[in-house]
């Protein structure tokens, strides 16, 4: 009978650990699955009046001067340095909103995020609505990037951003 017990117990025990690897694992995507993935989903709404709210960024000296020291985490925001010398803002108050400013703190583009989980979609549009591009963020290193129509734009990698013939474009600091 406890032979019984502990061959049941083995057979769940191995059962449950195989379906929990099923769950956790990692989703792999190229180009092509990253464009069906964005293609099947309707665009997150582009929000006026947000937009209106922060046309300027209200936080420019600071932000600048903790970019310029290689600070990117502020009490309230997280902040993105890129090789244009644009950065983008992320308030912890909204993790679903990231604020892309050029230098001299005018907003340039508006970000919605579906979530804060990778794999998650994102959604940009310029300051009078329209969607500039669409991306998966597959990971903290990866993301796809594609015009509204579906065509490749970037494909980050790391600290690399590459074009759809593998050429770096554009790069950015990723400092932890």
């Amino acid at each position: 009978m406890n032979r019984v017990i502990v061959v049941v117990f083995l057979i769940l025990f191995i059962g449950l650990s195989a379906h929990s690897k099923m769950i956790t694992g990692e989703v792999q995507y190229n180009v092509n699955t990253a464009r069906e993935d964005l293609a099947s989903v309707k665009p997150i709404d582009y929000d006026r009046e947000n937009i209106r709210t922060n046309i300027f960024d209200k936080n420019r000296a600071e932000n600048i001067n903790a970019l310029l020291k290689g600070v990117t985490e502020l009490k309230d925001r997280t902040l993105a340095y890129f090789s244009d010398g644009s950065y983008g803002v992320v308030y912890k108050q909204n993790p679903l909103e990231v604020y892309y400013y050029g230098s001299d703190g005018i907003l340039t583009h508006n970000e919605k995020r579906d979530s804060v989980n990778y794999p998650y979609k994102a959604y940009k549009y310029n300051v009078s609505g329209k969607l500039v591009n669409k991306s998966l963020r597959t990971s903290e290193q990866e993301s796809f990037i594609f015009n509204p129509t579906g065509g490749l734009i970037a494909h980050w990698l790391g600290d690399k951003c590459f074009d759809e013939n593998n050429n770096v474009i554009m790069s950015r600091k990723i400092l932890k």
